[in-house]
């Protein structure tokens, strides 16, 4: 039964590793590809495309836990990556309707991704392996962020502008890997028991939405929601538009995905399968995920224009503090990633130590509470300017945390007691 639960975690990863190389690919060159259209009809904004897929993926987590409950998690995956499949599909030849309609429906596959992930995670998983379980998914999925980058970064680097053939390829290349990930969900083995009607944690969202615990940690997980935001699709855009980088930014743009990417699944592999699941040690790691962000909101702030995320058509007019420099603008990519990678895999851990028994409405909640951040944030970031976003994402990383330490002292207390 062991080894069948670390086949499925990571049959697990490898699936959302290929579906998720599509997408963050996607995501962190789209509002620079749509920059870059031609055709005179297009009147699509990737920022309220992503704004869409994360506001109907919050509110679709209340519905989610009941379409895994009925339809099970493995089925309800497949459908989630067709529908991925689509929306990188749009991009080989976009349109403005084909591109808000299939943003629709992604943000209710992701919904029932997401909330399916968590529940087989947690299903392949107890209490001694729920740490090492998620480090080996986050390892696999963080890895995503690599090989389409790596792409960009090769062949887009020294170009001025993005033609129709080189968006093609890449994204017929794209589909197809997103396709093979949807696939690879078919091989995962059955190690949980079948589920023949809503199960009654299926329907404890609104009481776990009012317990005291989630309304604490709701901080930290809209947090993970602003900065997933922006390291996925604005600070590659920032990059892209800011003047000084010249012919290289296109490249940068790439070249940052890789090395965020590289952030996370360093994250991954110190947090997840290195450490060990230790009360005080989750704190730790929550801490240093709000300092590594500090550092890096403080850097881009000196290096980058201010003026980098709203300009469409021009590049930056600004100046910023510093010359701008590629490698301090990596550099931050690799804290962005490394902070983003604190914060995810402690709140997976602490969700699937207090939640064990209602998984599948924990992660919900995490998702809804997250995804609706990150559509907020997507709708104002073409609009703020770049001091005020980061600002905004240090006084919430500040309270998030707190919170989180909160809400660690408060449930091992409550386990110091019962084991007295």
């Amino acid at each position: 039964m062991a080894d069948l639960r670390t086949f499925n975690v990571v049959v697990l990863g490898i699936g959302f590793l290929f579906v998720f190389t599509a997408f963050t690919t996607c995501g962190n060159i789209e509002q620079t590809v749509v920059k870059s259209l031609k055709n005179g009809t297009f009147t699509g904004s990737a920022y309220h495309s992503l704004g869409i897929i994360y506001g109907i993926f919050s509110f679709s987590n209340f519905l989610a836990p009941s379409i895994v409950a009925v339809v099970g998690p493995q089925f309800t995956m497949i459908i989630s990556g067709i529908l991925y499949s689509g929306y990188i599909a749009v991009f080989i030849n976009p349109s403005s309707w084909s591109f808000y309609l299939t943003s629709l429906l992604i943000g209710l596959g992701a919904a029932m991704l997401w909330t399916a992930q968590g529940h087989l995670l947690v299903e392949n998983s107890d209490v001694s392996t729920i740490n090492r379980n998620t480090g080996i998914f986050w390892a696999f999925l963080q890895c995503s962020m690599l090989f389409g980058n790596l792409y960009i970064y090769l062949a887009w680097t020294g170009k001025t502008e993005i033609t129709d053939a080189n968006r093609r390829i890449l994204f017929i290349a794209l589909l197809v890997i997103s396709v093979l990930g949807t696939l690879s969900f078919l091989t995962l083995r059955r190690a949980w028991q079948r589920e023949e009607a809503l199960t009654e944690e299926e329907g404890t969202i609104l009481q776990l939405l009012g317990t005291k615990t989630i309304l604490l940690l709701s901080s930290c997980m809209a947090y993970s929601g602003l900065e997933l935001s922006f390291y996925s699709g604005v600070f590659g855009t920032c990059i892209g538009a800011t003047t000084q980088f010249g012919d290289s930014a296109l490249g940068l743009i790439g070249l940052s995905g890789i090395v965020v990417g590289v952030g996370e699944i360093v994250g991954g592999g110190l947090f997840g399968l290195v450490c060990k699941n230790n009360r005080f040690r989750r704190t730790s790691v929550v801490f240093l995920g709000m300092v590594v962000h500090f550092v890096a909101f403080y850097l881009i702030f000196l290096n980058i224009p201010d003026d980098a995320p709203v300009v469409f058509y021009t590049s930056t007019q600004q100046k910023p503090y510093l010359t701008p420099s590629a490698s301090i603008a990596l550099l931050c990519s690799f804290l962005l990633g490394l902070g983003d990678s604190c914060f995810n895999t402690q709140l997976y851990s602490i969700l699937g130590r207090i939640y064990a028994e209602q998984s599948s409405p924990a992660f919900a909640i995490f998702k809804f509470i997250q995804s609706i951040f990150a559509a907020v944030a997507f709708f104002y970031s073409g609009y703020l300017l770049l001091s005020w976003q980061l600002t905004v994402m240090v006084i919430l990383g500040f309270f998030g945390t707190l919170c989180f330490f909160v809400v660690e002292r408060m449930h091992n207390v409550s386990a110091d007691l019962q084991d007295y």
